[in-house]
């Protein structure tokens, strides 16, 4: 049993298929270890494999999950869970599932993820997955700003109701959703839950940094190749020149019209930076700009200490305590820093660790302190 619980925070706006598919990983023997956290019972359809009917907050399910509500305040849920874990009143759960409402802005909950001292020691951010309509999704990210900063903070974008899309416009419509998807957020992995290989475990193989994580799973969680090859392509244009002769101007559904404040990229330096010029930098930008950073996670290489790189992750004012790797996943030892942000270009953002790292140890250039 883990000492730290990894968290999955899933998210969707309504309609979206959310509930359908916490449904069918209640229903799955190999999550028979899992925990899921929900606003209540009913919005996910669990009558009929319940255990038995309940007032009690805890339900376990026939399969060996546990199904909790939150009643109140999530912090007080998830500690009130994890105390019952650790008495042996429930079964000893190795993973949570934390559903949010389909109107919610995701950055609250993992705010409080990483932020409350308390829940830091018992619980750690394991990934976000969001559902996205796929008949629906690209009207939906037209509408709703809580829809699109749901889908570019995700790690894994999971496509709904595509065994619905039977006609050929219907078809060239998911194709064009999915094209804007991966625009907004090139980092996240796209699935699509009714193909006939589509694997549960997928949504799950989204470990955050860990001192002793394998290379390849450093390299997946950062995933910072496919910033660089979306910016190949003309990243956020509304155009794509892709191979040869195609040519898909998504101008029906464009992702500028989902989000034109909404940027994904990955920041890159060559040289390795000192450690108080680099932590100065990065508190003053999530100072500064904070709300505007949707999310930030990466891989530094600080000159104090170059054979040993560290991994930071943040949500907007937020950032987690970063953690120092036994050594570098590759032999590239450039620092790799990938931001989901809104109103903050690449450029501005580069421009602004570049003149920190030249500072040097310095660090006295409050002038550098707004991108």
């Amino acid at each position: 049993m883990p000492d730290i619980v990894p968290v999955t925070l899933l998210t969707g706006f309504l309609g979206s298929g959310k509930s359908t598919l916490l449904s069918r990983i209640l229903r799955d023997p190999r999550f028979s270890d899992t925990a899921v956290v929900v606003n209540e019972f009913g919005k996910v359809g669990l009558d009929g494999f319940l255990v038995e009917h309940s007032r009690e907050q805890t339900v376990e399910m026939t399969t060996g999950c546990l199904c909790c509500t939150i009643r109140g305040d999530i912090r007080q849920t998830l500690l009130r869970l994890h105390d019952r874990r650790a008495r042996g009143e429930i079964p000893a759960f190795e993973r949570l599932i934390v559903e949010t409402t389909g109107l919610a802005d995701p950055a609250p909950v993992v705010h409080t993820l990483i932020a409350d001292a308390s829940l830091s020691k018992r619980f750690a951010l394991s990934g976000i997955v969001t559902t996205v309509d796929a008949l629906a999704g690209a009207a939906t990210l037209d509408r709703q700003t809580e829809c699109v900063k749901q889908a570019a903070v995700a790690d894994r974008i999971v496509l709904t109701k595509t065994d619905l899309a039977t006609g050929p416009e219907e078809r060239s419509g998911v194709e064009m959703l999915r094209r804007s998807l991966a625009r907004l957020n090139p980092g996240a992995r796209i699935l699509d839950r009714n193909e006939p290989g589509f694997d549960l475990r997928a949504l799950f193989d989204t470990a955050l940094f860990d001192p002793m994580s394998r290379p390849a799973d450093v390299q997946r969680w950062l995933n910072a190749e496919a910033f660089a090859e979306e910016e190949e392509y003309g990243h956020g244009n509304g155009h794509q020149h892709r191979h040869g002769h195609e040519h898909a101007h998504d101008h029906a559904h464009d992702v500028n019209r989902h989000g034109p404040d909404i940027h994904a990229f990955c920041v890159e330096l060559d040289e390795p930076v000192s450690i108080m010029a680099f932590t100065v930098a990065l508190e003053l930008l999530v100072a500064n700009q904070g709300e505007d950073l949707l999310r930030v996670k990466g891989i530094v290489n600080l000159k104090e200490r170059p054979d040993r790189p560290v991994i930071i992750h943040g949500v907007q004012h937020v950032l987690h305590e970063p953690a120092w790797l036994e050594g570098w996943p590759d032999g590239d030892r450039r620092t790799k820093i990938v931001f989901v942000t809104r109103n903050i270009r690449k450029e501005t953002i580069e421009a602004f660790f570049e003149a920190w790292r030249n500072a040097g140890d310095d660090g006295a250039m409050e002038a550098l302190a707004r991108p």
